[in-house]
């Protein structure tokens, strides 16, 4: 038995991907304000006023001008990531300098967040697989796939349109498949299933 590869719909996936366009407004908005901020400090250069307006107008036209740009090109996407970690990142040091310690706190910490998301967007592909191998069962995870090993498996129930995974953590895993299994695809898990699980 060779390993089996399904496209499926993994919901953490599916989720971030939906709030990644709220995340990049929440950064816009801040930058924004953060530009507002200087713009009425005598002390500022107004080239970092601009600065700052230019990336927000530029992180807002992203978003409402192109929602399908964020999945389509992947790495559109990281870089205004990136930008918001910079961003974020330097205002905390900024910050930290001048001795507002809670507002580089939560700076820093947003810096944080965000190369989290940026760690966990970079690993999109363009389809979620859930695999079938000797040894156990690959799923789409964040920040990465997961692995599960046979012994940890308790049952697998497949239909045509979604699959079941119940561990011996207690968990239970649905996936729904992007395209309704074949017949040949059906009969190559029920011999995984038979092999390891004892299904009949």
């Amino acid at each position: 038995m060779d390993s089996i590869s399904l496209p499926v719909v993994a919901p953490s996936f599916e989720r971030l991907k939906r709030s990644g366009s709220g995340l990049h407004i929440a950064a816009g908005l801040l930058i924004l304000t953060h530009a507002i901020s200087h713009f009425r400090n005598e002390h500022s250069h107004p080239l970092y006023f601009w600065c700052l307006l230019i990336i927000s107008l530029d992180i807002f036209l992203l978003v409402l001008a192109g929602k399908d740009i964020l999945r389509q090109l992947p790495r559109v996407n990281l870089f205004f990531r990136l930008v918001e970690i910079v961003f974020f990142l330097c205002i905390g040091i900024l910050m930290l300098l001048q001795g507002h310690l809670l507002i580089s706190i939560i700076h820093i910490a947003l810096s944080i967040g965000y190369s989290y998301l940026f760690y966990c967007e970079k690993s999109f592909r363009a389809e979620e697989l859930l695999s079938f191998h000797h040894t156990g069962i690959t799923i789409p995870s964040l920040p990465d796939s997961r692995f599960i090993l046979w012994t940890h498996v308790n049952d697998v129930e497949t239909y045509y349109d979604s699959i079941h995974i119940s561990t011996s953590d207690q968990e239970q895993l649905k996936f729904d498949l992007r395209n309704n299994l074949e017949f040949s695809q059906l009969e190559h898990i029920k011999q995984f299933l038979h092999f390891y699980l004892g299904k009949a």
